[in-house]
């Protein structure tokens, strides 16, 4: 085995003894020592693409890259100042509790380094297995560099599965030398977590043409209101007699010092129907907006907090200006201020880059999920609630071309009590694709996904997953950003008619809902008709059965299907009667892919039975007569 030059290197407060490029073992087979110091020059920044802080002061930076042939990550850590060692690693929402962490520790005159692990109680533990590979240390003027790597699935049930979407990244510096692993009190540490996405999407960024153009749609100068929510909206316009012009590529553009406040941004194209549309800076639900703006539907740009810049593919661009095509522009901007700042000026907006020079298709963006309805609500106290919006395929027939559409990439977008989102597409009954999925979802971090998908007459089901331990009453669907949302923007090609293809229960069940819970509960629910269904959700005590019947009122009850056109006018889908709820079998292998190396043997079958009509015992409602199912099983 190969040794380097055997020159020792100078880290602050901690001593790095003479390289070695092998492991060995002390205390038993599970505490791994590694005592490194490689030379030679700090590596390339080309090497690792993708670059962070960790912590607010900087003193942390990680860089790293992908490398999807071998399905693993390759870490550089940049220490800036070192102490006594420190903690990284990965959890599902950045707690330092049944955390996957590489640590690197000193107990004043060794250096250890160790896959580690943390229990629900915080205490590390030495893993039995070590999956975080120590490639070596470098020595720089700017602090000491960290080189190592882990693989995607390990297999390891003590390790975190990296997976497409958000990752939540922790860290925690050691101030003080430590004898053992055990010894380290993560409580007492100084540290914190940075939300990033790993594995970033395998694609190469198009050269963008010569003839590119810059538009910045912004609002000027506003006084963001002191309080918590705001939806703010701005009207623009194109010059007279703008030609056609494909949008390529557009990005945010945030007022320095308000990036917390920024919740998310949309361009809105109005409708070609008006001549004009008067001028409007306010806020959208304020009285003296005009009527007219709620024609102003058309989506032209999507932002929100954590994405990046958005680029089209090659053969696609998204059309604006020229015949046919509305010169006004509805600029909503969505302020978050929950520390009630008073006279914070912002500026944000959406910076357009495109070209005269059209691409062969026009692309679009439809909306999926469920409507902005307070009809779907989740109880307080839940770790994981469940609500599901279907775009049916009674909808993609009718609104679709024969040839179908081309799905190439989809946002995320859930409010404060998202925790996970998915959305599949199903064919003929069957879960076919993941369009996109993140199981670590955070609403402070929404990354946008690019698996491309064909969508031909299809179903394309939105499923998001709430937790709400730390609300005290129920969470309705809704703008404001306590209420919640399960939605999907998906970027396609070619352009169609079909904006919103979103569902929500029917309110007649919901009323039935009310009712039941009436007949079975001493407390009574408030039913007059000037009760909205907020008040209605607010007042129900939610026991042990109030929950599982709306659980199960979610699962089995008829949706209403909106099936909409930028102007808001739907099509003729869902209007007449009411959809069942569509049934699909769960036939996709676990995702991400390469989990499945994991499988130690091939999964049952699913035996799985479509619900009959009667969820509930609805038609007994009458008599108040319920049988509540059995969930289905996968």
């Amino acid at each position: 085995m190969q040794s380097s030059r055997n020159k020792p290197c100078s880290c602050p407060s901690l001593k790095l003894r003479e390289v070695a490029s092998m492991y060995f073992t002390l205390v038993a087979a599970f505490l791994v020592i590694l005592v490194v110091a490689l030379q030679g020059s700090v590596p390339r920044q080309s090497d690792f693409p993708y670059k962070v802080p960790l912590d607010p002061q900087g003193l942390l930076e990680l860089s790293w890259n992908v490398s999807y042939p071998e399905q693993a990550v390759n870490f550089q850590l940049l220490i800036k100042e070192l102490h006594f060692g420190l903690l990284f690693g990965m959890s599902d929402r950045g707690e330092f509790e049944n955390a996957d962490l590489a640590v690197l520790w000193s107990d004043g005159h060794n250096s250890y380094f160790g896959d580690a692990w943390s229990d629900a109680k915080g205490q590390l533990h030495m893993d039995s297995q070590q999956d975080y590979q120590l490639l070596g240390a470098r020595r720089a003027p700017e602090g000491l560099y960290l080189l190592f790597r882990r693989a995607f699935s390990t297999c390891d049930p003590k390790d975190y599965l990296i997976e497409d979407g958000t990752v939540h990244l922790i860290y925690g510096i050691l101030e003080k030398p430590v004898h053992s692993l055990q010894a380290i009190n993560v409580s007492a540490l100084h540290g914190g977590l940075q939300r990033v996405q790993l594995l970033k999407p395998n694609i190469s960024i198009p050269q963008l043409p010569r003839d590119m153009q810059t538009m910045e749609i912004t609002a000027p100068d506003v006084v963001i209101p002191s309080q918590e929510t705001t939806y703010w909206c701005y009207m623009a316009e194109l010059p007279e007699g703008f030609p056609k012009h494909h949008i390529i590529m557009y990005e945010p553009v945030v007022t320095a010092g308000n990036e917390a406040l920024v919740h998310h941004m949309e361009v809105f194209q109005c409708a070609a129907d008006f001549d004009s549309f008067p001028h409007y800076n306010g806020p959208c639900d304020s009285k003296m907006k005009p009527e007219r703006l709620n024609y102003c539907r058309h989506v032209l740009a999507a932002w929100a907090m954590g994405a990046q810049a958005f680029y089209y593919p090659e053969e696609a661009g998204l059309a604006f200006g020229g015949p046919g095509s509305s010169r006004y522009l509805r600029l909503e901007i969505h302020y978050h201020n929950p520390l009630v700042f008073k006279g914070r000026r912002d500026s944000s907006g959406i910076r357009l880059y495109y070209t005269a020079t059209l691409r062969p298709y026009d692309a679009g963006i439809m909306e999926l999920g469920l409507v902005y309805t307070p009809v779907m609500a989740i109880p307080p106290g839940e770790d994981s609630f469940i609500l599901t919006g279907y775009c049916t395929d009674k909808c993609t027939q009718l609104a679709l071309p024969s040839a179908g559409i081309r799905i190439f990439a989809s946002q995320l977008h859930t409010h404060l009590a998202g925790r996970k989102v998915v959305t599949v597409l199903a064919r003929h009954g069957r879960e076919r694709q993941v369009v996109n999925a993140d199981s670590h979802y955070s609403p402070h971090f929404q990354v946008q996904g690019l698996q491309g998908a064909r969508l031909d007459g299809d179903e394309l089901i939105t499923t998001c997953t709430y937790n709400t331990e730390d609300r005290s009453r129920a969470t309705v669907g809704g703008f404001g950003i306590l209420e919640e949302m399960c939605v999907n923007y998906v970027h396609y090609y070619p352009q169609t008619q079909l904006e919103l293809c979103k569902s929500a229960v029917d309110p007649g069940y919901l009323h039935r809902y009310f009712n039941l819970v009436n007949r079975f509960n001493d407390e009574e629910v408030c039913m007059c008709p000037q009760v909205s269904v907020p008040q209605q959700f607010y007042s129900i005590p939610w026991n042990t059965f109030n929950r599982d019947v709306l659980r199960s009122l979610y699962g089995f009850a008829p949706i209403s299907v909106h099936c909409n056109k930028s102007s808001a006018v739907r099509f003729p889908v869902g209007t007449a009667s009411l959809p069942e709820l569509p049934c699909t079998i769960p036939t996709l292998p676990p995702w991400p892919p390469y989990t499945t190396a994991c499988a130690r043997s091939s999964p049952e079958k699913s035996s799985w039975k479509c619900p009959g009509p009667d969820w509930m015992g609805l038609e007994q409602l009458g008599q108040w007569k319920v049988s509540l199912p059995t969930e289905p099983t996968a």
